[in-house]
């Protein structure tokens, strides 16, 4: 008798054990209709428990007010590089962005839809070019003035930050900055590790060889750099005889002396044209909400 009802028993037991572990995996299994709408748009204690999430999540990387930091773009601008739907920005917030410093995150169902409320609060409309983009564009390519460092759509240099979506990214006023005064916010490098900024490093080897540029990869032991060549050095940090790192940004300071307010505005509007593709969906799936 016993014999016959052991089977039983653990077929039972697994069973429990199935069903106990189904909410568990509903919890962590970010799964969303491609139409589905914030539930909690336009409610007033939603958008101030959402202000104290972002303070508690987003801030370090987004900054205050989700106007953009080193790390993380400027949310406020209603442009939004990985989908701006209310499905888009739940799946972002929730399972993070792969490749990228922006992590998946434990948050309940509701504490995701109080963030979407909270950033649409904070969204503001767009700020019209005022420059000519077309000029700025061959301002940009011309005589490698910008392209010599930075990459637009696979042409361009490797040095510094890849700007192919940064109309996406970043307001109209950081991008100012970072021309009239690029080492005052210094730029994530996001391809090299969430940690990585683009700043300044100065390796000395034991032979006398002095080689600046920025950081490719770094742990305790090692460094990966790339001169402003683009020639790519790896090095055990022990075998150098030193090593420095500045906070300041390679690029010059392109002041009204080098660049006036004119060629400044085309530049700027460029850099505005370059915007994410809207991502693609599966065929079937909703594309309704923007």
């Amino acid at each position: 008798m016993l014999t016959r009802l052991l089977p039983l028993r653990v077929t039972l037991a697994a069973a429990l054990i199935a069903a106990a572990a189904l909410p568990l995996l509903a919890q962590t299994s970010a799964t969303i209709a491609d139409d589905a709408r914030n539930p909690l748009a336009g409610d007033t204690s939603a958008i101030k428990q959402g202000q104290v999430l972002f303070r508690q999540e987003c801030v370090f990387c987004h900054g205050v007010g989700a106007r953009g930091g080193a790390r993380g773009p400027d949310l406020t601008a209603g442009s939004w590089i990985h989908g701006g739907a209310d499905a888009d920005l739940w799946r972002t917030i929730k399972d993070g962005v792969p490749g990228t410093a922006m992590p998946p995150n434990r948050l309940t169902d509701r504490e995701v839809w109080e963030l979407v409320s909270y950033l649409r609060a904070q969204q503001q409309p767009a700020a019209a070019p005022i420059g000519d983009a077309a000029r700025g564009e061959t301002l940009f390519f011309a005589g490698n003035r910008c392209s010599s460092c930075h990459m637009v759509k696979g042409r361009g240099g490797r040095l510094g930050p890849e700007l192919t979506a940064i109309g996406s990214a970043r307001p109209v006023a950081y991008l100012v900055e970072s021309i009239r005064d690029p080492g005052r916010q210094l730029a994530g490098n996001h391809g090299a590790g969430a940690d990585l900024l683009y700043d300044t490093v100065t390796a000395v080897t034991r032979d006398g060889r002095t080689i600046v540029g920025v950081v490719m990869n770094e742990d305790t032991f090692t460094i990966q750099m790339m001169d402003t060549s683009e020639r790519v050095y790896s090095f055990d940090k022990k075998s150098l005889k030193s090593l420095r790192h500045e906070p300041r940004s390679l690029m010059p300071a392109y002041r009204a002396d080098v660049l006036n307010d004119k060629d400044l505005q085309d530049l700027v509007a460029y850099l505005q044209s370059l915007r994410a593709a809207t991502p693609a969906r599966e065929k079937g799936t909703s594309d309704a909400v923007r």
